[in-house]
């Protein structure tokens, strides 16, 4: 599927943050190699954004592991006046998919996880009927069949999202009932496929998630401000005039279905390690950008787009990322031709951030 030419940002309006422009700023000297061509290119798009829809955020374009522009624009923390700055760290929601992805095949290469085996090879007590018919592969690309009795349960007992439990407590809780389809049969964003993960991943290597995590992935790559906790200078809004933060809970267990937080650098340092450099085998490098559901171009943790780019049509690795008020795209070409993130905390629309990012990626050339 080709993703057509964004046509602007005119979804919404909002007046009170007519200033986020002028707060705005781009990196000078080195940061921009690349020269004022880019800048150029990419600041009426950034004006746009935060004239039309309210932006306030970071974004960043990058190519071959390098910063060739990064600009903050708006406020991290209405009420306080915290600026954002390029080093904000905001929520990124299911982007932590795909990262949470990647320390699945960092193990498959090291003969510790098998895509295709069933789950019960790892979680011997999980319910031995459907568990031999669920696989990672299908879990990783949300076509297992699992059941999601997360919200039905919490809104039976809205205190349950509250009460404290254990990955394992959490699996038989939410993700142990019977098969809602075949596996494979078709797509569903459910997040109990990432509750399951999570509890494989502490099974095989004997750590909790965020120390597997920090192990596999997010050290080795240099993440070093990826984590699930939030900043105390970020918060993510319903509306900013006035300001109403959004607030959402989320639980432990829940941690690997969108629950880090991190900053434009790091993503970019993730999405060029993971796809440009070894850091992954061939095989399974492969294996996370194969499309396994096409209606929804879902492959492993994430989406896999064709875009247009000058003419030619490139695939490109495509996370996004929506919690509260916290909105992010990170968008990488599968070619080694650039990378654009965008983090944002005022609940711009998912679209307008995928058009936005698109725009920004062509303009990176």
């Amino acid at each position: 599927m080709t993703v057509t030419r964004p046509q602007g940002f005119n979804r919404r309006s909002l007046l009170a943050l007519a200033g986020g422009a002028a707060a705005a700023t781009a990196l000078p000297g080195p940061a921009l190699a690349g020269g004022s061509s880019l800048e150029s290119r990419v600041t009426p798009l950034i004006d746009g954004m935060v004239r039309d829809s309210g932006f306030q955020g970071v974004v960043l374009l990058g190519q071959g592991g390098r910063t060739r522009f990064a600009r903050a624009t708006g406020q991290a923390v209405i009420e306080r006046a915290v600026p954002m700055t390029t080093d904000t760290p905001l929520g990124i929601a299911s982007i932590s998919k795909r990262i949470k992805a990647v320390a699945v095949m960092r193990l498959v290469d090291q003969g510790k996880l098998d895509l295709d085996a069933p789950i019960t090879t790892w979680l011997t007590d999980y319910r031995a009927d459907t568990g031999a018919r669920v696989t990672l592969r299908r879990l990783l690309s949300n076509s297992s069949g699992v059941p999601n009795l997360f919200g039905g349960l919490n809104s039976a007992d809205p205190t349950l999202i509250n009460k404290p439990m254990t990955t394992r407590e959490a699996i038989a809780t939410f993700a142990s009932g019977d098969m809602v389809f075949e596996p494979g049969a078709r797509f569903d964003y459910a997040m109990t496929n990432w509750i399951i993960i999570l509890g494989v991943i502490e099974a095989v290597t004997g750590l909790p998630y965020p120390e597997a995590m920090r192990a596999l992935v997010l050290n080795p790559l240099r993440m070093m401000e990826t984590t699930q906790l939030a900043s105390a200078n970020a918060t993510s809004y319903r509306t900013v005039a006035p300001p109403t933060p959004w607030i959402s809970p989320r639980p432990d267990y829940l941690v690997a279905a969108g629950g880090y937080f991190s900053t434009a650098a790091d993503l970019q340092r993730f999405s060029h390690g993971v796809y440009d450099t070894g850091f992954l085998s061939p095989a399974s490098r492969r294996a996370l950008t194969t499309v396994e559901v096409a209606s929804d171009r879902y492959a492993l943790g994430g989406r896999i787009w064709q875009v247009e780019i000058g003419g030619m049509t490139i695939p490109a690795a495509w996370e996004t990322g929506n919690t509260a008020g916290y909105r992010s795209v990170l968008g990488h070409r599968l070619d080694g031709g650039g990378t654009a993130v965008i983090l944002n905390n005022t609940a711009v629309s998912q679209r307008t951030m995928d058009e936005f990012a698109l725009a920004l990626l062509r303009a990176l050339g």
